[in-house]
């Protein structure tokens, strides 16, 4: 007599319902897609034991309280227990549900983090990967491309990481979050934690420019009189820069006061140089900027980098000049146009006052803006561009002469002070060893510097 087969264990549905309920908790998904997960996994296992290929044959429904299983064969209930399904339909039941749980997780993922692009968030760095820094977050990976860096920083495994989300990508069978340092909302966000005010809009983040790992300026304005905008980003003794400086590893931050006038902002903007003189060009989108030659090299900042973040801010091509260099400017475009019958001296003080203060800017802007500003007839406007081309022509060839005798000065200036180091010269009390005169031999300069 045959052994009868052992009944199937009957499923506790109240423990499936506190696993799913545990798993909708962990990985943020909804219990009820989890649960309708679970009836579209229960019928693909029952085609695969009834062996039937049509999707509409069954179906299942999960009671949502009590965890009861009902599998429907035609739309009649019939007394399929699930645990009696088979090894093969439980297999096929397994993957079904690790696919689907896949794809919600993804969904849940995309949605949360799409909703945080822009915020700061913060991971642990799990290691290198082609030059990307790739981050663990709450419940993802997320990756740092070299691009969004701060060039010279460098982090281990393990350290914690403060970044900008800056985006979300569907790529398919995963999500892809991009994050960044190097943007420059990451500072902006950061001044929203570090100081009340701008996270309450009593401070407002007009403008910014960044260069990475090297200097910012910021332009700050404040809707409240009685809040200077300046000292409230700054803290006091400078407590609220100093931890955002510390967070970039010693970038500078300059505060800049925003000022809707462009000459007052550029003012600003150039700071801690002091300003003679602002003319803006409205033509040309250029701001020439006048300073002492004693605050060229503050103005202009390491490898143009002050003048160049000063451009950017206010939105304006700004360029440097000294008191000299303007004059001489103005004196040439002056002596230029006024050969030409029908200008006079009055209209190139007019175009000064336009912000075209050399020939290089009449040459630039064209016969229609001398037409429109001076009232000149198209014939004599034409006559004064070429006449300025002509001249900018001159000037350029004698700029670049002198420029190329300033270089070779001072490489003369280099070479012999290096020899002078080498035949044992000692450098004078403040440091320096100053170039001796040209006619003089090499035995005669050391004497000099040495004293005898």
């Amino acid at each position: 007599m045959a052994k009868a087969e052992p009944a199937a264990p009957a499923i506790n549905t109240a423990e499936m319902m506190r696993i799913l309920d545990s798993i909708a908790r962990d990985r943020k998904i909804d219990k009820n897609i989890l649960i309708a997960n679970l009836e579209l996994a229960m019928a693909s296992a029952a085609r695969k034991h009834y062996n039937t290929l049509d999707t509409e044959e069954f179906r299942c429904e999960i009671d949502r309280i009590t965890g009861a299983i009902n599998i429907y064969r035609h739309n009649e209930l019939i007394s399929l227990e699930p645990a009696a399904l088979g090894r093969i339909a439980a297999q096929t039941f397994k993957q079904v549900m690790i696919q689907r749980n896949r794809d919600d997780e993804r969904t849940s993922l995309l949605d949360e983090y799409s909703k945080r692009i822009g915020d700061i968030v913060t991971g642990v760095v799990q290691r290198y990967d082609g030059g990307s820094l790739v981050i663990t977050l709450d419940r993802a990976e997320a990756f740092m491309p070299r691009s969004e860096q701060i060039p010279g920083e460098q982090f281990s495994p393990g350290d914690r990481v403060r970044c900008l989300c800056l985006d979300v990508r569907d790529a398919g069978s995963q999500v892809k979050i991009v994050l960044s340092r190097a943007n420059p909302d990451f500072i902006k966000r950061l001044f929203e934690v570090e100081v009340p005010e701008v996270a309450d809009k009593i401070i407002e983040v007009k403008a910014m420019a960044r260069e990475p790992g090297y200097r910012t300026k910021v332009a700050v304005a404040s809707v409240d009189s009685k809040v200077d905008p300046v000292g409230a980003c700054v803290g006091v003794r400078g407590s609220r820069i100093k931890n955002i400086v510390d967070e970039l590893n010693g970038e500078k931050i300059d505060i800049v006061r925003w000022n809707e006038s462009s000459q007052i902002l550029i003012g600003n903007a150039l700071k801690p140089a002091e300003v003679n003189e602002i003319s803006l060009c409205l033509e040309l989108g250029r701001a020439t900027v006048v300073v002492r030659d004693d605050q060229l090299s503050l103005a202009i900042g390491k490898r143009g980098q002050n003048v160049r973040l000063a451009a950017r801010l206010t939105g304006w091509d700004v360029d440097i000049l000294t008191p000299d260099e303007f004059n001489k400017g103005l004196e040439t475009m002056g002596a230029t146009l006024t050969t030409v019958p029908g200008i006079t001296e009055e209209m190139a003080d007019r175009l000064a006052a336009l912000g075209m203060v050399s020939v290089f800017d009449i040459e630039e802007v064209g016969a229609d803006v001398l037409v429109n500003e001076l009232g000149l007839d198209p014939a004599t406007a034409q006559a004064a561009v070429e006449a300025a081309g002509i001249k900018a022509k001159e000037v350029a060839i004698i700029q670049q002469k002198e420029k190329e005798e300033k270089d070779r000065a001072k490489r003369d200036l280099f070479d012999s002070t290096n020899r002078l180091l080498e035949a044992g010269a000692s450098p004078l009390a403040d440091g320096t060893t100053p170039p001796p005169a040209v006619e003089q031999s090499d035995e005669a300069r050391a004497a000099d510097i040495l004293g005898g």
